[in-house]
């Protein structure tokens, strides 16, 4: 069978699903206990200057499905460097001032997904699903979705610079 053959079965490119399962994903995983436990932290957390939060369906339904693991890449990156993702909200817990400016910038809520930790990067969704990188050279459009984000993290395709104001 050539590499690149995918059945209709399959959710991710190989490389990305082999690396999802080694972190202990499988299809059907569902956390919804421990989604609620984030949210309620995230939601109980205010910044000194007042800023919350948001919480809402497209975060809670990422948390639940891909929250607590730890996904390192298993190949040298089509693009850029791949980078390991940890899918742990509370990497944002402290970060609600910037994604409540990124909110703002893209008129949209946006609530923290987990970190790219080889460039102390956060990762954000927003009320639509699509997911953002936050680093120290700026915001990344990551992906329409979580699906094509993961893919686009793990695999080390470039991701597009946001342009704000």
């Amino acid at each position: 069978m050539h590499p690149d053959h995918r059945t209709t079965t399959t959710r991710f490119p190989a490389p990305v699903d082999a690396a999802l399962r080694a972190a202990g994903w499988r299809p059907g995983r569902w956390d919804i206990k421990q989604a609620e436990l984030w949210a309620d932290r995230l939601r109980d957390h205010t910044s000194p200057a007042g800023h919350r939060h948001a919480v809402f369906p497209a975060a809670v339904e990422a948390w639940a499905e891909f929250g607590g693991l730890r996904v390192a890449p298993t190949g040298p990156g089509r693009q850029i460097a791949p980078a390991t993702v940890d899918l742990n909200p509370l990497h944002g817990l402290h970060m609600a001032r910037t994604l409540a400016d990124l909110s703002r910038a893209l008129d949209t809520d946006v609530s923290p997904l987990g970190a790219e930790t080889d460039h102390n990067g956060l990762i954000a969704i927003d009320a639509e699903g699509r997911v953002y990188a936050l680093d120290h050279t700026g915001d990344w459009y990551v992906g329409p979705d979580i699906d094509q984000a993961l893919n686009a993290l793990v695999s080390g395709i470039e991701p597009t610079r946001l342009t704000t104001g």
